[in-house]
C-alpha cells in the first residue's frame, strides 16, 4: 500500500468514526426526544381530561338546576288557567250572600262548574267513563262487590264512588267503583 491509499483509509476511518459518534449521539438524543414527546402528549391528554371532567360537572349541575326549576314551575300553566275559575268562584260567593233567587244562583254555579270542566279539558284532562263497563284492574279500584241485579251485569262496574281521570291519555287517578258479582 502506498501512502495515498493509507491516507484515504485513515480519512474514511475518521469519517466513519465521526458518523458513528453522530449515530450514537442521535441514538442517545432520540430516546430523550421521544420521552419528552411522550411527556408532552401525556400532559396534553391530562389537560383534555381535566377540561372534559370540568365541562361534564358543569353540565350535570346545570341540568340539575334546570330540572329543579322545571319541577317547581311545572304546574304553573294549569294554575294560571284555573285562576279565572277561582275569580268566578269568588264572584259567585259574593252573589250567594246577597241573592234571593235560587234559580239564578243555580245557573251561576253551573256556569262556574262548566268553566272549570272546560278549562281542565283544554289542558288534556278527561273523565274516565266507568259505569256499565267491564271491571278493569288497570283502570278501576274496586271498593266493594255487591250482587248484580242482572246476570249481564256480573263483573261490570255498577256504581262509581270516585271518578277516574286521564291526562293526555295517561291515567292520573283510578276510578273507585262498586263491582257486580
Amino acid at each position: 500500500m502506498d501512502e495515498k491509499e493509507l491516507q484515504q483509509n485513515q480519512e474514511t476511518a475518521v469519517e466513519n468514526a465521526g458518523s458513528d459518534n453522530q449515530t450514537a449521539e442521535n441514538a442517545a438524543a432520540t430516546p430523550t426526544n421521544e420521552t419528552d414527546q411522550l411527556k408532552a402528549q401525556l400532559e396534553e391528554q391530562k389537560d383534555k381530561y381535566l377540561r372534559l371532567m370540568a365541562e361534564f360537572d358543569n353540565f350535570r349541575r346545570r341540568t340539575a338546576k334546570e330540572r329543579l326549576e322545571l319541577t317547581q314551575t311545572a304546574g304553573k300553566e294549569v294554575i294560571v288557567s284555573l285562576l279565572d275559575v277561582l275569580d268566578d268562584c269568588d264572584r259567585a260567593e259574593k252573589q250567594l250572600q246577597t241573592a234571593t233567587d235560587v234559580a239564578q244562583i243555580k245557573e251561576g254555579v253551573q256556569l262556574v262548574f262548566n268553566k272549570l270542566r272546560s278549562t281542565l279539558q283544554q289542558k288534556g284532562v278527561k273523565v274516565m267513563e266507568s259505569v256499565n263497563t267491564d271491571f278493569d284492574v288497570e283502570k278501576h279500584e274496586a271498593i266493594t262487590e255487591i250482587p248484580a241485579p242482572a246476570e249481564a251485569l256480573k263483573g261490570k262496574v255498577l256504581d262509581e264512588v270516585t271518578k277516574g281521570y286521564y291526562l293526555n291519555d295517561k291515567i292520573i287517578r283510578f276510578a273507585k267503583v262498586v263491582v257486580g258479582k
